[in-house]
């Protein structure tokens, strides 16, 4: 049996574990990846390349970023900036039609610039601010798909954890895809605002407008957003001016929102140690992840798919724009069927040498692929996000939630076109880092 035909079979037995069995993603690309080593070169090479490839990979320093940005967000969770970063929103924008839920977007854009979670920011938004849309009778359609859809940008915006996970796994400067995931998030956020604003002009009553508020209520209301531009401005300029590290920005970040919280008497014992567990269970399940995407990617070298791959796309008499299209198509249907990184770091080997081949920059390739796979967060059969606001929302079903998710895929669709066309919008600001 040939390599490459164990390497898709191996692949095939992957998927049929990951969909059917229920087995934990970074387990099951573990054990395919053992197995399919041990088949083609021997046992005693499997276990010599699991024992230094894992050694390898987790005494790197950089590997500690992943904590360090799940503990930011996590403080800020559990000391309610989410709260008080809506209400500024809502001070601004309530009193439009359907300024709810344009204030719902951009407070989960903010949140998303320290969180990084879409499950955290879908809960607390769905806690925070569909009680308020309901106060104003929003159609739910209207209401949950908003929540559910800017939840997503937490991937997208930094500190993003798939943004690291992927410059890890890649070898790119976390830093420029920081920076490059900057300008993605915000064309995505302003796209859910435009829909959100055509959904009310066409659906009249399904946005209602809130009561305007005085300048000075606005004015008012603008501390509220202090620890989110503290801390994004410290990380960001932090890591462009060369003061920190990724690592070390993460560090700070975690310091000065725990200060900050504290100062402001805003953080209760209870709510930083459940930032502690939650920052460990999730650290924990992305490395595990991580560590099953090394030894499957081991595996996938030695059949030689990837390269076979790539050279065999080179090849290919068609645009290039034509062949990434079709592989961003593959991302979007793998993301509505599983775990997002998972879906990355299991593609990443296979399109990552096929991007480069066909000369795209892999800054943008990796923002771009986040931003595709962020409709997998929302769309059905998995769609988590969409899950999290089911389940916290009374009275709406999933199917509601489900059909307010659609009418916001043609803001997923024109953001990836616009990336597609123009690239330098993701490599201008990584760009002007040396």
């Amino acid at each position: 049996m040939s390599s490459v035909l164990v390497g898709i079979i191996g692949i095939v037995i992957l998927l049929l574990v990951l969909f059917f069995l229920g087995t934990p993603v970074g387990f099951a690309m573990a054990v395919v990846g053992f197995c399919g080593f041990c088949y083609i070169v021997s046992f005693k090479a499997a276990l010599n390349m699991v024992s230094a490839d894992l050694w390898t990979t987790f005494s790197q320093y950089g590997l500690t970023v992943i904590p360090l940005f799940i503990f930011m967000g996590e403080i800020a969770f559990y000391s309610g900036v989410n709260e008080r970063l809506y209400n500024t929103a809502y001070k601004w924008m309530g009193h439009i039609r359907g300024g709810i839920a344009m204030a719902t977007v951009m407070a989960c854009a903010g949140f998303a610039a320290i969180c990084g979670s879409n499950a955290a920011t879908a809960a607390t938004m769905t806690t925070v601010a569909l009680p308020e849309m309901n106060k104003y009778k929003y159609d739910p359609v209207l209401s949950t798909g908003a929540i559910a859809c800017g939840s997503t940008l937490g991937v997208v915006i930094p500190p993003s954890v798939v943004l690291i996970v992927i410059g890890l796994y890649t070898g790119q400067s976390i830093a420029r895809l920081f920076y490059g995931g900057v300008s993605a998030g915000i064309i995505l956020a302003v796209l859910f605002m435009i829909t959100i604003y055509l959904m009310c002009r066409v659906n009249g009553d399904w946005g209602t407008a809130g009561p305007k508020t005085s300048l000075r209520e606005k004015l008012e209301s603008l501390p509220g957003t202090f620890e989110i531009l503290t801390l994004f401005l410290l990380v960001m300029l932090g890591l462009y001016f060369g003061f920190f590290t990724p690592t070390e920005a993460g560090a700070a970040g975690s310091f000065f929102a725990v200060v900050i919280s504290l100062v402001e008497r805003r953080l209760s014992w209870k709510g930083f140690v459940a930032s502690i567990a939650d920052t460990l269970r999730i650290s924990c399940m992305v490395i595990v992840i991580v560590a099953g995407a090394v030894i499957f990617g081991r595996f996938l070298a030695v059949t030689r798919i990837p390269f076979d791959i790539a050279n065999w796309v080179a090849s290919l008499p068609v645009a290039p724009a034509v062949i990434m299209a079709i592989i961003f198509i593959i991302y979007i249907i793998g993301g509505a069927l599983m775990d997002a990184l998972a879906l990355l770091l299991i593609t990443i080997p296979i399109f990552y040498p096929v991007a480069l081949t066909l000369g795209y920059d892999p800054i943008w390739f990796g923002v771009t692929i986040t931003v595709v796979t962020t409709l997998g967060a929302v769309t059905p059969p998995v769609g988590a996000t969409t899950y999290v606001v089911a389940g916290l929302a009374e009275d709406v079903s999933l199917g509601s939630v489900f059909r307010g998710v659609f009418y916001f895929l043609p803001a997923y669709i024109i953001c990836i076109i616009i990336l597609m066309v123009f690239p330098e919008i993701i490599t201008f600001l990584p760009n002007l880092i040396n």
